[in-house]
């Protein structure tokens, strides 16, 4: 390993071209394990083939990766990237069909961290939003309503449509990353009797909402 005694007499050039250096040699042995990692997976899988057994769950099965993992000095986080590689491969080999038979998700843990990634983002979205739109409190001598109307901006107004608009748009796209699979296979009956509470409140709101909109078209 590098010490800093080491290098301390190397100009401020050499210093940039040894960091360089590190990094490139980083980024090829970078790849070089995901490559392995990936490969390791598809021999996991092709044992899970073998032993007819593709959800691994055997005690045969399990006893033989582990002493597979354990020979080549495999730490949990390694073992732990190589599961993840699997899932995604199995999702690859097999047809809905059969990962629906053997009880397993037909979206591959890439697919469904996206998925999450894509939610988050959408929820932060939503949050921002939100807090960008409501209104500030009032003041004791704020004036009233009719007042605050008549003196609105025409920048104002615009801003204020604006905020709908975005409003409407992110409240659509946190709809949308609600997913159907999650639904059906990993809510429980009182989870889906709350999300269908939540959905009805919202469909009551977004129909008001259109009746004002087709009113005003009147």
């Amino acid at each position: 390993m590098l010490e800093l005694d080491d290098i301390t007499h190397e100009s401020q050039g050499q210093l940039v071209a040894r960091g360089t250096a590190y990094g490139r040699e980083y980024e090829k042995v970078s790849g070089t394990a995901t490559i392995l990692l990936k490969n390791i997976a598809v021999v996991v899988i092709a044992i899970r083939k073998q032993m007819d057994d593709w959800t691994g769950s055997s005690g045969e099965y399990r006893e033989i990766v582990r002493q597979m993992y354990a020979a080549a000095g495999l730490d949990e986080s390694a073992q732990s990237s190589v599961r993840y590689h699997v899932g995604n491969i199995l999702r690859r080999t097999l047809t809905t069909r059969e990962l629906e038979s053997l009880g397993l998700k037909t979206t591959s843990p890439s697919e469904r961290q996206q998925d999450a990634r894509a939610a988050n983002a959408a929820l932060i979205a939503a949050a921002r939003a939100s807090a960008e739109v409501a209104p500030k409190k009032k003041s004791k001598s704020a004036p009233s309503a009719s007042t605050e109307l008549a003196t609105l901006t025409a920048g104002e107004a615009v801003k204020s449509t604006a905020d709908h608009l975005r409003l409407a748009q992110v409240a659509r796209n946190i709809v949308n990353q609600v997913q159907p699979d999650v639904i059906k296979s990993e809510m429980t009956d009182g989870q889906r009797a709350r999300l269908d509470e939540e959905l009805a409140e919202a469909q009551k709101r977004i129909a008001a909402l259109r009746r004002v909109i087709r009113s005003t078209r009147d």
